[in-house]
């Protein structure tokens, strides 16, 4: 048997290979754990991506055109068989009959040609809409001449809404008018269908540039509607307060809006800062601010706030989901939900006036209790807990006056309609007047609903007058109460 080597000196260049080989190896590991980390983060960004989108999705002003994919074995459509049926209902017979038909039995039997014999009549009724053809009207406009100042005088009728004549003497009426504007602002219609609408339905024959000049022209005569709704919020006791993304000419801008329980204005600006914030209601305003938290708000230094609590347990819920069992974010959504549980109380009469007093000053102190402690259990609640050190005087102001919102639904409300027109009409408006007529219309026209007044009525009313002015049922403006 030949001798054992192990006590004998390597060869240095053997031993070289060896390791040159084994970082060959390890650099070889090292690329493939490379590649798994990035797959996985790759994977990871886009089920974090999945799942912001999904929770989106749930909360989202306006539903989206599709609710993804197809259910594999979907209910059968329409009313169900039996006591499942629901409530029976039909159309109630009109109140009014403007034209009547007989509708007599044939001289024999369709079928087999047999004698008819006569059992009873009965009624049916058409709810029709009647056949449309626009009116064209002429007004034969008196011309003449100041003999004192020379200047030249003309007449103007009633119906008129403009005193253009020559190229521009062939316009359209008031009601067209408000037609088009109802259809684009109100109902997100794009001008192209409203001209097709116009054209199929009523045999209105306008281009687009034509409707969107009247548009324009009903923008300016409105003007100083607009004015008066934005100094009626402003001495409004409590506004509402909310904006969302816009664009004009594919530029990013922000539609903010200012809401009370009569008045809207919109404002479509281009950042959602303070200023922008202040715009309308000025950074002074001493009344009561609703909004959903954001910190621009914070700066109204002057005014009592309220933090939209159902932006809070919204939140609380989706820490929940990604921290289950997190004790200091369900302590919150408990007292959070005692709170609205406790106001719906006080306003069905079970509550008094003393036992919500002692109800918001248990609910005060037991949440200043809790952000008082230091948590260390991720960045998101940590977040949380600075956003309600943050707000924690608005949180409950609607317990200290019964007339407050918990919410900004009010002006949640009042941004979906918008929401509606950005995803009909490519994201917002072509042109920086287009914004401006946006902002003017959609405000007269949520205050007139607002308001149970008839849109169409308003619009004439702004069309038909002779100077831009204010009808009396969109201008006033209370005074505003001491709130604190």
């Amino acid at each position: 048997m030949p001798p054992r080597d192990e006590g004998l000196p390597r060869d240095p260049q053997h031993i070289i290979d060896e390791q040159t080989r084994r970082i060959a190896e390890l650099e070889a590991d090292l690329r493939r754990s490379e590649a798994e980390r990035q797959r996985l983060r790759r994977e990871n960004e886009k089920l974090k991506d999945e799942l912001e989108t999904a929770r989106r999705a749930v909360y989202r002003q306006a539903a989206p055109f599709s609710r993804g994919t197809r259910v594999a074995a979907p209910k059968r459509p329409g009313r169900r068989a039996g006591a499942a049926y629901g409530r029976r209902a039909h159309r109630r017979p009109p109140p009014r009959i403007d034209e009547r038909y007989d509708a007599p039995l044939p001289a024999s039997c369709p079928h087999c040609h047999g004698a008819v014999r006569p059992l009873r009549v009965a009624t049916q009724y058409h709810e029709e809409l009647p056949v449309q053809r626009p009116i064209v009207r002429a007004f034969r406009i008196a011309i003449g001449r100041c003999a004192q100042c020379r200047r030249r005088v003309q007449g103007r009728h009633p119906l008129q809404t403009s005193d253009a004549l020559g190229a521009a003497a062939v316009q359209l009426g008031p009601q067209a008018v408000a037609c088009a504007v109802l259809l684009n602002k109100r109902y997100g219609l794009p001008y192209g269908k409203i001209t097709a609408l116009l054209r199929d339905r009523f045999r209105l024959r306008v281009t687009r540039g034509g409707l969107v000049h009247a548009v324009h022209r009903a923008a300016r005569q409105a003007q100083p509607t607009y004015g008066a709704l934005r100094a009626t919020v402003r001495g409004s006791p409590v506004v509402t307060m909310d904006e969302t993304s816009w664009r004009v000419d594919a530029h990013l801008q922000w539609l903010w809006t200012w809401v009370t329980p009569e008045t809207t204005v919109y404002a479509i600006l281009p950042g959602r800062g303070l200023a922008q914030a202040a715009s309308v209601i000025g950074l002074d305003y001493p009344g009561v601010l609703q909004h959903d938290g954001w910190h621009s708000y914070r700066y109204f230094t002057a005014a009592a706030h309220q933090t939209c609590l159902a932006h809070l347990l919204r939140r609380c819920r989706t820490l929940l989901l990604d921290h289950p069992g997190q004790r200091f974010v369900g302590a919150v959504k408990q007292i959070l939900q005692a709170a609205l549980a406790t106001r719906d109380a006080a306003h069905a009469g079970t509550v008094s006036a003393h036992g919500l007093a002692v109800a918001r000053g248990q609910y005060a102190e037991r949440l200043g209790r809790l952000l008082e402690r230091p948590v260390r259990a991720g960045r998101p609640i940590a977040l949380l807990q600075q956003h309600l050190i943050a707000e924690f005087a608005g949180l409950f102001s609607f317990l200290f006056d019964p007339t407050l919102d918990a919410t900004n639904w009010r002006a949640e409300q009042a941004l979906r309609p918008a929401v509606v027109t950005r995803k009909l009409c490519g994201g917002g408006n072509r042109t920086r007047r287009g914004a401006d007529s946006q902002q003017v219309l959609a405000s007269v026209l949520r205050t007139a609903h607002q308001r149970d007044l008839d849109a169409t009525d308003v619009l004439v009313a702004l069309l038909t007058a002779p100077t831009p002015t204010v009808p009396p049922l969109l201008g006033s403006a209370a005074p505003m109460p001491p709130t604190r």
